[in-house]
């Protein structure tokens, strides 16, 4: 079995997002305009008529995935490799702070190389290993007609959905990063290789009417 559409689906605003603070796997919740976000994103995805319901277990994307959950009757089913980045001793400094006190690790971050979140977390590298292969235990819980959400985290969709689709490393800075309650759709293509449908999106899909043989 293997979807006939999957998305994935970032969770609502939190008090840290505002803050501009690093949340890692610290389990923050919805703010107010979050918990708003995530009702509104619910009720166009539920239009979508989704089959299946993943999530991370951390509570603000479990609340993200309870609002559509509320909509479509669908049981949440939580999968810990939906976390977000584990950034240890680094969660809740602000990125002013995360400069200021470790400035060749932010240096090397905002370049684009490899670097381990603080003393003990993970790379984004280690996120995009155990990341890819929730997104394809998800496709693989539904046929080819149904619908999956997946809803998680803003950077390990960001570079999990890059290594899913194949996409090289040094590639996945290209793709930007996915705002609150926003999401990437992804389609099965041709060839058995998935392809990107939107990214970033907060509208519903529409059509690709043009002369392109990859609509």
């Amino acid at each position: 079995m293997s979807a006939g559409r999957l998305i994935v689906w970032r969770h609502g605003r939190t008090e840290w997002n505002l803050q501009d603070r690093v949340q890692g796997q610290a389990d923050i919740p919805l703010d107010e305009v979050g918990l708003a976000q995530a009702r509104a994103a619910a009720a166009r995805l539920a239009s979508l008529a989704p089959a299946r319901l993943f999530s991370s277990d951390l509570q603000r994307a479990a609340a993200t995935a309870g609002e559509l959950a509320a909509l479509t009757g669908l049981k949440v089913e939580y999968d810990e490799a939906l976390r977000e980045i584990d950034v240890d001793d680094w969660a809740g400094l602000t990125m002013a702070e995360l400069a200021a006190m470790h400035p060749d690790a932010h240096a090397r971050i905002r370049s684009g190389e490899s670097q381990r979140r603080g003393s003990n977390g993970e790379t984004v590298e280690e996120v995009a290993a155990r990341f890819a292969p929730a997104l394809q235990r998800a496709i693989d819980a539904a046929d080819s007609s149904e619908t999956v959400v997946v809803a998680t985290h803003g950077l390990a969709a960001r570079v999990g959905i890059c290594l899913f689709l194949g996409i090289p490393e040094a590639h996945w800075p290209a793709f930007g990063g996915i705002s609150n309650c926003n999401w990437v759709s992804l389609l099965p293509g041709r060839s058995g290789q998935w392809r990107i449908e939107e990214w970033n999106a907060g509208s519903l899909p529409e059509p690709v009417m043009s002369d392109d043989p990859q609509k």
